[in-house]
């Protein structure tokens, strides 16, 4: 494991520890187990028909198994949060987390699963071992290049649908925050210059996303500067990356990359200079996304950007994942998907952006409490399978609770 952040004292009365005491995630039974009677529908001699059913017609299990409503949030804790490398035991609390949110505001029920580090083979066999248990597979916090030829090779592996929260649920929120902000600065998608800072997990993720929603230009840049014609240093995936975005050919560092651009998208952890904010075109939007401590200051970007977002919850416009990845299973699950689409992608980000009628520079994005954004994103996910439309599914309270992990 890397080297950790600055531990905090370990108080077990702070309220924190509290609340994660004997683990945020229970498991409850869906149908009564009352006496003789049930035992034997439930389990023996009962269970051995399901089964054989099951047996002879695979297609069964989405019905009469937990399976359809269920997800596995797999991780080896290599690039947790904001922490890094802390391993499987340490990433249980946020796979926990995660598990909860899941349910809370899809009805969806999560199961943390978390492995020791290994090669790509041995993340892939290990997953794909599992998968008949699962509807659907939820990568996260899988460190970066790995994490792009474990998922695609899952996603090529398995036929239920396999998402990497850490790029994908990253890139949908950031363009459904970017369409909202556009019509505030009164700009247009396809006059954009976007600079992307990261070329990690995310910002990959990002990048490709704005460039399939119409996006002018996207230039991208990590810690060494802009992945330009110049850069002969790159990575498979950063050279993959340079060859759809710069379309001008721009090379240097991130300041020579933000001249006269419109926005800037922060998904790194690094810092970016007020120098080099300066240098942005008028009327500019600023989302500086690493958390908890974003690559600009909100305070200080609202002094050269008219709209700005972070990833934390205590500035407005917080650009939170959550928005997207329970709808995204609520929608494929229910609609018995095989694979998360591009289009699907597109589809949930216009859907979060849609429930804002009128922008504001503080509401670009609906809150993630809003208990229309699951709904939404689901029947826009969900429309997409189906080629035709969709009404939205019940609010996440009224959600089915079918499966075997509830929060507590």
């Amino acid at each position: 494991m890397s080297a950790l952040p600055c531990i905090p004292p370990f108080d077990p009365a702070d309220p924190v520890f509290r609340v994660h005491e004997g683990g945020k995630l229970g498991v409850h039974a869906t149908s009564d187990l009352r006496d003789a009677a049930d035992l034997s529908l439930l389990y023996t001699p009962g269970v051995a028909q399901v089964s054989l059913a099951i047996a002879a017609d695979p297609m069964l299990a989405s019905v009469y198994t937990s399976r359809r409503n269920t997800v596995a949030v797999v991780s080896d804790g290599t690039a947790v949060l904001g922490l890094g490398d802390v391993g499987p035991l340490a990433a249980m609390p946020v796979m926990e987390g995660k598990a909860v949110l899941f349910k809370h505001f899809a009805g969806v029920d999560a199961v943390p699963v978390c492995m020791e580090t290994g090669s790509v083979d041995e993340i892939v066999d290990a997953v794909a071992r599992i998968a008949p248990t699962y509807g659907g597979i939820n990568l996260e916090d899988i460190s970066a290049p790995r994490c792009f030829e474990i998922e695609r090779r899952l996603q090529a592996r398995l036929d239920i649908p396999v998402f990497h929260d850490d790029q994908h649920g990253t890139a949908i929120v950031a363009l459904a925050a970017l369409l909202g902000a556009v019509r505030v600065v009164d700009k247009d998608l396809t006059d954009l210059t976007v600079v992307v800072s990261g070329a990690g997990a995310a910002g990959v993720a990002v990048s490709r996303i704005l460039l399939a929603a119409g996006v002018g230009d996207v230039i991208v840049v990590d810690s060494r500067g802009v992945l330009g014609p110049d850069r002969d240093d790159l990575v498979l995936h950063k050279q993959q990356l340079r060859e759809v975005t710069n379309r001008r050919g721009v090379t240097g560092s991130i300041g020579d990359a933000l001249s006269a651009a419109d926005v800037l998208i922060g998904v790194s952890g690094g810092t970016v200079a007020e120098r080099d904010l300066m240098r942005m075109a008028p009327r500019a939007i600023i989302f500086a996304l690493a958390n908890p401590d974003p690559e600009v200051h909100p305070l200080v970007a609202g002094r050269f950007a008219e709209v700005v977002a972070t990833g934390r919850s205590d500035f407005p416009n917080q650009i939170n994942n959550v928005l997207a990845f329970p709808g995204i299973f609520r929608g494929a699950l229910d609609a018995g998907a095989r694979r998360i689409t591009e289009e699907m992608k597109l589809a949930a980000a216009r859907a979060i952006a849609g429930l804002v009628e009128e922008p504001t520079a503080d509401r670009i994005v609906p809150s993630v409490f809003d208990e229309r954004v699951a709904p939404a994103v689901a029947a826009a996910v969900a429309n997409e399978v189906a080629g035709t439309p969709r009404r939205p599914s019940a609010p996440a309270s009224h959600a089915s609770s079918e499966g075997v992990a509830t929060a507590r």
